[in-house]
């Protein structure tokens, strides 16, 4: 590795590594994205929103649209499909009795634990080969790498992390 200009020393390499596999990993993401929505078609990906709704409690679908940074019109529609679906019910906002919050209901908490468990299998399966210590670090830096990410963003409540406690 050669000294990065900037810094002196060898980060700029490793940050220019790392800026090379930003966008490797966003196009996998969204690759995998599109599979999946080809395969569970509008479902999937209204039930997408079931995660900040259960992590966050009743939200106004505006800020549910914001927080997973979507066009309104698209969340409408995928609001729509979850309330079809029983997975989402519309409550009256206390603070406003004109406007209304989207709760989840127990058959969307039931959907996003089974869509956590399809996720955690697909994780173990592409990390079969990892060693625990592997994974630990990796799930660390991650997650720091994330945090900074967050930091750069304007307030975001997603942008905190669930306790991801790991136990031995």
């Amino acid at each position: 590795m050669t000294d990065s200009p900037a810094t002196g020393d060898h980060r700029g390499s490793a940050v220019g590594i790392l800026g090379e596999q930003l966008p490797r990993f966003m196009r996998l993401m969204h690759g995998l994205k599109s599979q999946h929505t080809a395969e569970g078609g509008r479902d999937r990906a209204a039930h997408v929103l079931l995660f900040p709704l259960c992590r966050l409690g009743p939200l106004r679908q505006g800020t549910l649209a914001d927080l997973v940074h979507a066009d309104p019109s698209t969340v409408s529609r995928h609001v729509a499909l979850l309330v079809e679906q029983g997975l989402v019910r519309r409550a009256a906002d206390e603070s406003d009795g004109r406007a209304s919050k989207l709760v989840a209901t127990d058959a969307g908490r039931a959907q996003l634990d089974r869509l956590r468990v399809e996720r955690e299998a697909y994780l173990r399966q592409v990390t079969a080969d990892w060693t625990e210590d592997d994974l630990r670090t990796f799930t660390a830096l991650f997650d720091r790498l994330l945090d900074g990410v967050a930091a750069s963003l304007p307030s975001d409540p997603m942008s905190t992390p669930p306790d991801r406690t790991v136990s031995p």
